[in-house]
């Protein structure tokens, strides 16, 4: 091994370290009998993870962020696949201006989008409702979604598709059996960036959700302002325990498609 790569293998775990070191540090202490998130715990408990079943606010949050996660997957998915065979192969100025602007929640900043989002929502009547949220969240989800289906059309043989055309295959029955199939792996991972997108998203659900829309990560906001408890790092163990299975599910699926399709 040479000093190049000894010098990469050092420089990435060092990357590594630095970005799980904070979620090491807070995860044990989930399990901790004690009432105070410190360090040495006093014994191993799991009485945080039954306040999370046992307690109405937590348990109620668990089931928005479920219920607003998967609408903003499937409804995020749907929309990044349509834009993203929209934009295929065009490359008018029009069309990169449309490219823009469908990258831009992913750079505004989200306090602007919260207010913008309050004062739309307020006026047509979905505000501090299911709707308005899954809205809210699908509009900073839609980015990733078009970033990754896009990508993975680009890596698609055009000639396929035109060969299956040329046999005379309507384009739905093209993009049914052809298109989807091998742009599969890029959705998949388009809805796994789209359901982390809505979890963790705090600042626009407090601009427009309500009191019944309480979503994890804003029960964890709001109880950390209010009162810093262990069940803060149960609920961040199940958030990334979650989060984690469905990625590791997600890359099942992809490798099979690719496997299917091959």
């Amino acid at each position: 091994m040479n000093m190049l790569n000894v010098t990469r293998l050092v420089f990435t775990t060092a990357v590594i370290v630095f970005l799980i070191a904070p979620l090491l540090a807070i995860l044990p202490l989930a399990f901790t009998s004690s009432a105070f998130l410190n360090y040495p715990i006093p014994s191993w408990s799991t009485r945080w993870f039954a306040e999370l079943v046992n307690a109405d606010a937590w348990r109620r949050s668990i089931v928005n962020s479920l219920i607003i996660g998967l609408g903003t997957t499937l409804l995020a998915t749907v929309l990044g696949m349509l834009a993203s065979l929209g934009l295929r192969n065009r490359t008018s100025m029009l069309l990169s201006a449309a490219k823009t602007v469908f990258l831009l929640p992913m750079v505004v900043p989200a306090v602007v989008l919260g207010v913008g989002m309050q004062v739309l929502f307020v006026r047509v009547g979905i505000a501090s409702s299911y709707v308005g949220v899954i809205i809210a969240h699908t509009v900073v989800a839609i980015p990733f979604v078009v970033v990754s289906i896009s990508g993975a059309l680009a890596g698609i043989d055009r000639r396929v598709e035109l060969a299956a055309e040329s046999l005379g295959a309507p384009p739905l029955t093209v993009f049914r059996e052809v298109t989807l199939p091998l742009a599969m792996p890029g959705v998949l991972s388009g809805a796994v960036l789209a359901f982390a997108t809505s979890l963790d998203e705090v600042v626009l659900t407090l601009f427009v959700a309500g009191p019944n829309q309480r979503t994890l990560a804003r029960q964890m906001f709001s109880t950390i302002r209010e009162n810093i408890s262990p069940a803060i790092a149960a609920a961040a163990f199940v958030f990334i325990v979650g989060t984690v299975t469905i990625a590791l599910l997600m890359a099942l699926l992809k490798r099979r498609s690719r496997h299917a399709a091959a």
